[in-house]
């Protein structure tokens, strides 16, 4: 896959005027509450983007559970940890990813960055997470494994492939999709890119890319393709607030 059009992009970008720390935390913020709508909505939160908005800003909504409050919250504090550390270039580690998790799982103090210790099935998914006792050294495996990818592939690739493997193992008994995706902006964000937000209107696109890869050999070219498309809709949006 060539991602010729990300790289021009992302130059593009890096020889432009840097936005000032007002424009970048204003950017940063409208995008952090987008994000966490999509993320918590693609996982079957029902506060709207609207009630997620007011939600960060402190306002409870009537007649949504408690747990839908506290998704968003986690999210947000999670998204926050997620950026502060990759603008230190901080290595992704099963200790970071564990960290990532305890925020999103602000509500379920007992499950908080543990690896599960339960089997689980993914909902309408072909694949099945492996048993609980393989969960830690597949992880382990996993971050080995990553460290050749990046060596090898575009970051685009490698973090498609790390993502589709992270949820494959769903080493979590919840939050695996926000905390997967948290990662993924992690990593994107640390190798001078912009963060994503996978839209909760494209999830069954988005779904699609995990049957892809388990159907065809384990190829991400469809969520590297969906992950690409997304980057450069961030990068365009960029480009055009500094050419203004």
């Amino acid at each position: 896959m060539d991602f010729t059009k990300i790289d021009e992009l992302s130059s593009k970008l890096k020889s432009m005027r840097p936005l000032n720390s007002t424009e970048l935390k204003r950017l940063r913020d409208e995008f952090m509450v987008k994000n966490t709508y999509n993320s918590n909505a693609i996982e079957g939160n029902t506060l709207t983007l609207r009630e997620t908005a007011l939600v960060l800003q402190g306002v409870t909504i009537a007649e949504k559970p408690v747990k839908e409050h506290l998704e968003v919250i986690g999210h947000k504090d999670a998204f926050e940890y997620v950026v502060s550390f990759a603008d230190a270039n901080t290595i992704l580690t099963e200790r970071v990813i564990k960290e990532i998790h305890s925020l999103v799982l602000i509500n379920d103090f007992a499950n908080r960055g543990v690896y599960r210790r339960v089997p689980v099935s993914i909902s309408g998914a072909t694949h099945t997470p492996p048993q609980p006792y393989l969960v830690p050294e597949q992880m382990e495996a996993l971050m080995v494994d990553y460290e050749g990818i990046k060596r090898d592939k575009h970051i685009i690739e490698s973090v498609a492939a790390f993502h589709l493997c992270f949820e494959g193992i769903h080493p979590f008994i919840d939050g695996n999709g926000r905390t997967g995706r948290l990662i993924l902006n992690f990593e994107l964000i640390r190798a001078g890119l912009l963060p994503v937000n996978i839209k909760f209107s494209e999830r069954r696109k988005y779904y699609d890319c995990f049957e892809h890869y388990y159907s065809n050999g384990h190829t991400q070219d469809t969520l590297s393709k969906l992950v690409a498309d997304y980057e450069a809709e961030e990068l365009l949006k960029y480009i055009a607030i500094l050419e203004r």
